[in-house]
Protein backbone atom coordinates (compact mmCIF):
# COMPACT_ATOMS: atom_id res chain seq x y z
CA UNK A 1 0.00 0.00 0.00
CA UNK A 2 1.44 3.48 -0.69
CA UNK A 3 2.38 5.72 1.93
CA UNK A 4 1.46 9.00 1.16
CA UNK A 5 3.44 11.72 3.89
CA UNK A 6 1.28 13.48 6.52
CA UNK A 7 1.78 17.02 5.21
CA UNK A 8 0.18 15.73 1.65
CA UNK A 9 -2.02 14.23 2.86
CA UNK A 10 -2.90 17.24 5.09
CA UNK A 11 -3.03 19.61 2.62
CA UNK A 12 -5.25 17.47 0.48
CA UNK A 13 -8.08 16.52 2.97
CA UNK A 14 -7.91 20.52 4.43
CA UNK A 15 -8.71 21.56 0.77
CA UNK A 16 -12.00 19.18 0.83
CA UNK A 17 -15.40 20.79 0.80
CA UNK A 18 -15.87 21.83 4.70
CA UNK A 19 -12.86 20.73 6.30
CA UNK A 20 -11.29 24.02 6.56
CA UNK A 21 -14.91 25.08 8.60
CA UNK A 22 -14.84 21.73 10.72
CA UNK A 23 -11.24 22.14 11.87
CA UNK A 24 -11.55 25.73 12.75
CA UNK A 25 -14.99 24.47 15.02
CA UNK A 26 -12.84 22.11 16.58
CA UNK A 27 -10.14 24.41 17.35
CA UNK A 28 -11.92 26.90 18.62
CA UNK A 29 -13.35 24.21 20.77
CA UNK A 30 -9.93 22.96 22.47
CA UNK A 31 -8.51 20.54 19.55
CA UNK A 32 -5.28 21.02 18.27
CA UNK A 33 -5.87 20.79 14.10
CA UNK A 34 -2.33 19.33 13.44
CA UNK A 35 -2.56 16.27 15.78
CA UNK A 36 -6.17 15.82 14.48
CA UNK A 37 -4.88 15.76 10.87
CA UNK A 38 -2.22 13.15 11.73
CA UNK A 39 -5.22 11.62 13.81
CA UNK A 40 -7.39 11.06 10.53
CA UNK A 41 -4.38 10.20 8.45
CA UNK A 42 -3.94 7.32 10.77
CA UNK A 43 -7.07 6.39 10.70
CA UNK A 44 -7.76 6.43 7.18
CA UNK A 45 -4.52 4.25 6.66
CA UNK A 46 -5.83 1.60 9.68
CA UNK A 47 -3.50 2.58 12.19
CA UNK A 48 -4.89 0.95 15.54
CA UNK A 49 -5.41 4.10 18.36
CA UNK A 50 -2.97 2.39 21.05
CA UNK A 51 -3.11 4.34 24.39
CA UNK A 52 0.77 4.97 24.10
CA UNK A 53 0.64 5.89 20.67
CA UNK A 54 -1.90 8.44 21.19
CA UNK A 55 0.05 9.65 24.25
CA UNK A 56 3.27 9.57 22.07
CA UNK A 57 1.43 11.84 19.54
CA UNK A 58 -0.20 14.08 21.76
CA UNK A 59 3.49 14.70 24.09
CA UNK A 60 4.93 15.85 21.11
CA UNK A 61 2.58 17.85 19.73
CA UNK A 62 0.86 19.87 23.04
CA UNK A 63 4.45 21.81 24.12
CA UNK A 64 5.01 22.58 20.44
CA UNK A 65 1.80 23.78 19.99
CA UNK A 66 1.50 25.89 23.28
CA UNK A 67 5.13 27.33 22.41
CA UNK A 68 5.44 28.16 18.40
CA UNK A 69 2.09 27.41 16.82
CA UNK A 70 -0.56 29.30 18.98
CA UNK A 71 1.42 32.29 19.72
CA UNK A 72 1.99 33.48 16.00
CA UNK A 73 -1.58 32.41 15.61
CA UNK A 74 -2.26 35.04 18.52
CA UNK A 75 -0.63 37.59 17.14
CA UNK A 76 -1.50 37.09 13.58
CA UNK A 77 -5.32 37.44 15.05
CA UNK A 78 -4.39 40.46 17.36
CA UNK A 79 -2.96 42.38 14.28
CA UNK A 80 -6.23 41.60 11.88
CA UNK A 81 -7.74 44.98 12.92
CA UNK A 82 -5.17 47.24 12.38
CA UNK A 83 -3.45 45.39 9.40
CA UNK A 84 -6.87 46.33 7.79
CA UNK A 85 -6.12 49.88 8.31
CA UNK A 86 -2.42 50.17 7.95
CA UNK A 87 -0.67 48.88 4.80
CA UNK A 88 3.01 48.38 6.35
CA UNK A 89 1.38 46.33 8.70
CA UNK A 90 -0.39 44.25 6.20
CA UNK A 91 2.64 42.07 4.46
CA UNK A 92 3.81 41.97 7.93
CA UNK A 93 0.94 39.88 9.08
CA UNK A 94 1.08 38.06 5.89
CA UNK A 95 5.04 36.84 7.03
CA UNK A 96 3.41 35.87 10.42
CA UNK A 97 0.63 33.71 8.38
CA UNK A 98 3.62 31.52 6.63
CA UNK A 99 5.31 31.32 9.58
CA UNK A 100 2.36 29.96 11.65
CA UNK A 101 2.16 27.79 8.29
CA UNK A 102 5.95 26.42 8.25
CA UNK A 103 5.32 25.84 12.29
CA UNK A 104 2.41 24.05 11.48
CA UNK A 105 4.01 22.19 8.83
CA UNK A 106 7.25 21.47 11.04
CA UNK A 107 4.72 19.39 13.80
CA UNK A 108 3.55 17.34 11.05
CA UNK A 109 6.72 16.33 10.10
CA UNK A 110 7.33 15.76 13.66
CA UNK A 111 3.97 13.83 14.07
CA UNK A 112 5.06 11.83 11.02
CA UNK A 113 8.43 10.60 12.25
CA UNK A 114 6.91 10.01 15.24
CA UNK A 115 4.10 7.48 13.38
CA UNK A 116 6.37 6.15 10.78
CA UNK A 117 7.07 2.87 11.73
CA UNK A 118 3.07 1.76 12.78
CA UNK A 119 1.97 -0.52 10.40
CA UNK A 120 -2.01 -1.36 9.19
CA UNK A 121 -2.81 -3.98 11.48
CA UNK A 122 -5.91 -5.42 14.02
CA UNK A 123 -7.12 -3.20 16.61
CA UNK A 124 -9.52 0.06 16.23
CA UNK A 125 -8.59 2.74 14.27
CA UNK A 126 -10.97 5.35 15.99
CA UNK A 127 -8.12 8.12 15.88
CA UNK A 128 -10.36 10.62 16.13
CA UNK A 129 -12.80 9.85 18.69
CA UNK A 130 -9.72 9.53 21.24
CA UNK A 131 -9.22 13.16 20.24
CA UNK A 132 -12.46 14.86 19.89
CA UNK A 133 -12.82 18.20 22.28
CA UNK A 134 -15.16 18.49 24.72
CA UNK A 135 -18.45 19.37 23.69
CA UNK A 136 -20.89 18.88 20.72
CA UNK A 137 -18.27 18.61 17.53
CA UNK A 138 -19.75 15.15 16.55
CA UNK A 139 -20.61 16.81 13.04
CA UNK A 140 -16.97 18.25 12.51
CA UNK A 141 -15.31 15.32 13.45
CA UNK A 142 -17.76 13.27 10.98
CA UNK A 143 -17.18 15.87 7.91
CA UNK A 144 -12.88 15.31 8.84
CA UNK A 145 -13.25 11.67 9.28
CA UNK A 146 -15.23 11.80 5.66
CA UNK A 147 -13.05 13.70 4.26
CA UNK A 148 -9.81 11.70 5.42
CA UNK A 149 -11.42 8.46 3.74
CA UNK A 150 -12.03 10.20 0.68
CA UNK A 151 -8.45 11.78 0.42
CA UNK A 152 -6.54 8.43 1.25
CA UNK A 153 -8.53 6.73 -1.46
CA UNK A 154 -8.05 9.58 -3.86
CA UNK A 155 -4.08 9.69 -2.87
CA UNK A 156 -3.92 6.11 -3.18
CA UNK A 157 -5.52 6.43 -6.63
CA UNK A 158 -3.14 8.54 -8.09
Amino acid sequence: MPNTDLWSFALACYARPGVEDACLELQAGGADVCLLLCAAWLQARGIACTAPRLRRLTHLATPWQRQVVQPLRQLRQAWRPCADEDPTLRPLREKLKVLELEAERALLVKLQEASQAWQPGPGPAEWLAQLRPAGDCRAALDILRHAAQQTQLALLGD
